[in-house]
């Protein structure tokens, strides 16, 4: 029998992100074969840092290793369409990061090669994996808070606050047209309609950009630094600072969420109510072991994670004990656990919990009319699959 152990995986980036993927894969028990950077230099480098095997020269290189069989795109946005398509042109399974690609007519090749390939694809919508995620998802699947009418919340983040703050995604040609909406935003999206299992049918969005000009640093940065660059270039910004959406799911509950990069003192907030016709549940990822949950007749509830009192699903994700909390980085164990489970098994399962291509692409066409209802200023339907 295959185990997790038996699986080759080789990863594409190792900065922040691709660190937290490199952790992850060893805590659940995956053998890393090594990584790819964006020079041999730099790849070498961060192999040591990392205690990992090698570092591969090239996609080529990682692609003619027989030992990989699992490849994860931890990139920069702009190439992760290019690197997905020829990681599944070559037989392997491949978990990609957000977004799935630079547009909706990218994706939705990804989708169409994954899906005549067989292989495991995935994106890392990860915060679908912290328990309480999973355990409101069946909540609400098996009618617990009745029919869902409403859905609101916000993300929030402070990291980009000052024109002197810089990173490599507020510029369109890398990180896309859309930045605050396509980096964290989505996320709440996909949690939302993931939670609900409600697919979102308009959107009506306000977007802004509140700092027009920054300040980029003559050299390298890395993401979420706080250090001052001494030589700066001012170079015009074009992507959203925040934005504020109004929401038509399917079945017509409503929605509203704001989303923002420059919310002082919200380091990486994301919240979420939903309301049903007998009860509510409300998460916030900065105390993601609580989750409340709303009555009108009888006193609220505050449910603490704990293994023992959470559904199947919830239980599944859940990596420790009631009392320790589990985080951000835990989420990568549950989601890796559960697409390493079909990788194991050859194909993807019928109705994975994790967030497939298909997913990805649904983000893809969300970003899309929220782009184009922002540019009219009027509801714009997300447009169907092809």
């Amino acid at each position: 029998m295959t185990r997790r152990s038996d699986i080759g995986t080789a990863v594409i980036g190792s900065g922040f992100i691709g660190t937290v993927h490199i952790e992850a894969l060893r805590r659940i028990g995956v053998r890393v074969t090594g990584l790819l950077e964006s020079s041999p230099e730099l790849g070498a480098r961060r192999a040591d840092e990392l205690g990992l095997p090698r570092a591969y020269a090239s996609l080529g290189e990682v692609l003619a290793d027989p030992a990989v069989q699992v490849v994860h795109v931890t990139s920069p946005n702009e190439l992760h369409h290019a690197q997905a398509k020829q990681v599944l042109a070559a037989g392997r399974h491949v978990i990609c990061e957000k977004p799935l690609a630079m547009t909706s007519a990218e994706s939705a090749e990804l989708v169409a090669l994954a899906a005549a390939s067989g292989l495991v694809n995935a994106v890392n919508f990860n915060i679908r994996f912290y328990p309480l995620n999973q355990h409101v998802a069946s909540l609400v699947r098996n009618g617990d808070i009745g029919n869902v009418r409403l859905v609101t919340g916000r993300y929030f983040q402070d990291w980009l606050l000052y024109d002197t703050d810089w990173n490599w995604r507020l510029e369109a040609d890398q990180g896309g047209t859309l930045r605050a909406v396509g980096d964290i935003g989505s996320h709440w999206l996909d949690l939302t309609s993931f939670v609900t299992g409600l697919r979102l049918e308009s959107v009506m969005a306000d977007l802004a950009t509140f700092i027009p000009v920054r300040q980029k640093p003559a050299g390298p940065v890395q993401t979420f630094s706080t250090e001052r660059a001494a030589a700066t270039i001012p170079v015009e910004i074009h992507t959203e600072d925040l934005a504020t959406i109004l929401l038509r799911f399917e079945g017509g509950a409503r929605g509203s969420v704001a989303i923002s990069q420059l919310s002082p003192g919200r380091k990486n907030g994301l919240a979420y109510q939903i309301d049903g016709s007998s009860s509510a549940v409300a998460w916030d990822s900065e105390q993601p072991d609580h989750l409340w949950i709303g009555h009108r007749d009888r006193p609220n509830e505050l449910l603490l994670r704990n293994p023992a009192l959470l559904n199947e699903a919830g239980r599944a994700a859940a990596r420790l004990p009631g009392g320790h909390v589990e985080g951000f980085a835990d989420t990568f164990g549950a989601v890796f656990t559960a697409i390493y489970d079909d990788v194991i098994a050859g194909s993807p399962s019928a109705n994975p919990p994790y967030a497939t291509f298909a997913a990805g692409h649904e983000e893809m066409l969300v970003g899309d009319a929220v782009l184009e209802s922002s540019r009219t200023g009027r509801w714009v339907e997300v447009a169907p699959h092809a």
